[in-house]
């Protein structure tokens, strides 16, 4: 009662070095702590001022007009200028163009996706051949090889083997409880860059990123893991600035009863229809997810299932050009792991249903070599299971261009993760015994290639068919323009993603799949095959995305897998009306 207010000791001013007090009185304490003492994160609760500022599915920057900044306390906050979202993107494109450094440019994104999310989609969508690069392969490889160094901002969850346990009460810490995708890493093969660890977050990110651009699922709607488990990359556990564990990976049970508890999290926390993408595991532990996983949830793997579906893509839009059936030809892989053994696998099932042969025998059209030479029938007691259906009768043979001169494939697919391993000698001779070889260089990133679209034109003087993983730039050979073909899952898993929720679906079958394949190679035109396309333009991604989502949907529909009913009439428009719109909202 009329007490004077305590004076605050000269001493104590002078200390506040944050300035944050600005000579107001310190209500919560913060200023005055001690660096030992605890204070209260206070946040405004309504979306307003500096709040909505700093919140990225709000924020338009001066894009807010003068009766949203009046209405929601932005007036002096902004420079006065109003700016379109058109101009905001051109603005952004230019001072992108600038940048000479790729990392650069995805840093730049990164950013703008942490501050301003419609404006970050609406540039990825309208530039997607243009910085399709940049958020994803081939410099978002580079990108987890220096996350440590470059991290600023965490993005999505981490989870790692200190949360055993309780891996649910870590999901419940994430903020957005619709949920309808996750991808999730262990980062032990990140691209054809082997064990980073925890710095993996980056494939997760990136993907989610186009699941959002290329087929319109809401950002919030999306969920970036990374399971650590620890890392055996030695570099990283002698880098001060490595972000996750560091200790050598778990392994066996260890590993097997912490992602099941993940596992069951999930499906506890975001229910039966959540989408769970297993991104990039090493070989042994895909194969076992997968397995595992499909009769229980909603799961994909994008390097074995998603790989095989756009490879199959282009090899039925190819058969077009070249006037075959799928049954006429003999495949030959450089590599036998997820990938691979995914493709072949989803091959010889399209082969079995075109011909109504069994799948063990269009098996046999199929060759793979690995590290040790081709897969045949007296190696198959040493084989892992999943390389076990590819050993055929046939002598040994310990070398890629000893298989091409003793199996005489007709097409070539690499998914060996190692570059130039497709030499001149075996492109040469593939020209030889063909008169329009198929060669696929499929290994991301671009140095990982097996070759590159100028050796493949080149090698076979103008008359390969070539597609590629990662992006190569149109070639010109003896006075004409090659443009080479890309085979990136990302034409596939965004709209086979959107399928999958549209339609309420519970399980993916591999009959999705070949529905997927068969819509993507619907979508190339004569005139792409006049430029010696197999796929379509990522211009239009979003119609090829919603054909997808619509084919995936009345498969869905067919097997009985759905549970969103009564199914649409037009699928198209329907996935069309479900998609993400990145334009601005007027705010009240």
């Amino acid at each position: 009662m009329g007490s004077t207010p305590a004076e605050v000791p000269c001493d104590v001013v002078s200390d506040n070095r944050s300035g944050v007090g600005g000579g107001i009185s310190d209500v919560y304490g913060e200023d005055l702590a001690t660096l030992d003492q605890l204070v209260t994160p206070w946040v405004s609760s309504v979306a307003s001022g500096y709040s909505l500022m700093r919140d990225p599915r709000y924020n338009k920057g001066l894009a807010f007009t003068d009766k949203e900044r009046d209405a929601h306390y932005l007036t002096g906050l902004l420079p006065p200028v109003v700016l379109s979202q058109e101009v905001q993107e051109k603005k952004l494109m230019h001072n992108l163009r600038q940048y000479t450094v790729p990392l650069q440019r995805y840093m730049a994104l990164m950013d703008l996706q942490e501050r301003n999310e419609r404006l970050f989609y609406k540039l990825l969508i309208d530039n997607v051949e243009e910085l399709l690069p940049v958020v994803y392969t081939p410099t978002v490889g580079e990108a987890c090889q220096k996350y440590g160094s470059i991290f600023r901002k965490p993005q999505g969850l981490y989870i790692s083997l200190k949360e055993k346990g309780r891996i649910l009460e870590v999901l419940k810490n994430w903020p957005q409880r619709g949920i309808q995708v996750i991808v999730v890493t262990d980062g032990e093969r990140i691209l054809g860059l082997g064990d980073l660890g925890c710095q993996g977050m980056g494939i997760p990110v990136g993907k989610l990123s186009l699941y959002t651009a290329l087929g319109g699922i809401r950002p919030s709607a999306c969920l970036p893991i990374t399971i650590d488990v620890g890392t055996n990359n030695q570099k990283l556990l002698d880098d001060e600035f490595y972000i996750g564990l560091k200790q050598r990976r778990a392994t066996g049970q260890e590993y097997a009863e912490f992602l099941h508890e993940f596992m069951c999290a999930v499906k506890q926390n975001y229910g039966e229809k959540v989408l769970v993408q297993f991104e990039d595991f090493a070989n042994h532990n895909a194969f076992d997810l997968l397995s595992k996983y499909s009769t229980s949830h909603l799961v994909f793997n994008d390097d074995i299932q998603g790989t095989a579906s756009v490879v199959l893509a282009g090899l039925i839009a190819a058969q077009k050009v070249l006037g075959k059936s799928l049954a006429d030809h003999t495949f030959l892989f450089l590599g036998a792991g997820e990938a691979g053994t995914g493709i072949a696998e989803l091959i010889a099932l399209k082969i079995s249903k075109e011909t109504g042969a069994p799948i063990d025998e269009t098996r046999k059209k199929i060759w793979l070599v690995d590290s040790k030479g081709l897969i045949v029938s007296s190696r198959k007691e040493s084989l892992q299971h999943f390389k076990q259906p590819w050993a055929h009768e046939h002598e040994p043979v310990k070398d890629l261009i000893g298989a091409v001169n003793a199996i005489k494939p007709t097409v070539l697919i690499g998914t060996s993760g190692v570059g130039q391993t497709f030499t001149q000698e075996v492109v040469e001779a593939m020209a030889t015994n063909n008169e329009t070889p198929l060669i696929l260089a499929l290994s991301n990133p671009t140095s990982q290639a097996e070759c590159t679209a100028e050796q493949a034109y080149t090698w076979t003087k103008g008359r390969a068919i070539f597609g590629s993983g990662s992006p190569f730039d149109p070639v010109e050979y003896d006075g004409k323009t090659y443009f080479p073909g890309q085979a990136n899952n990302c034409y596939i898993f965004p709209g086979l993603g959107l399928g999958l929720i549209m339609s309420g679906a519970i399980r993916v079958r591999d009959d999705m799949l070949l529905a997927a394949s068969e819509a993507l190679a619907a979508q190339v035109t004569e005139e792409n095959f006049a430029n010696g396309l197999i796929y379509p333009p990522f211009s239009n991604i979003r119609e090829i995305s919603a054909n997808i989502a619509a084919s995936v949907a009345a498969k869905t529909y067919e097997l009985g897998l759905a549970s969103n009913l009564p199914r649409p009439k037009d699928l198209v428009k329907f996935a069309e009306s479900c998609m993400y719109s990145p334009v601005y909202r007027n705010y009240r």
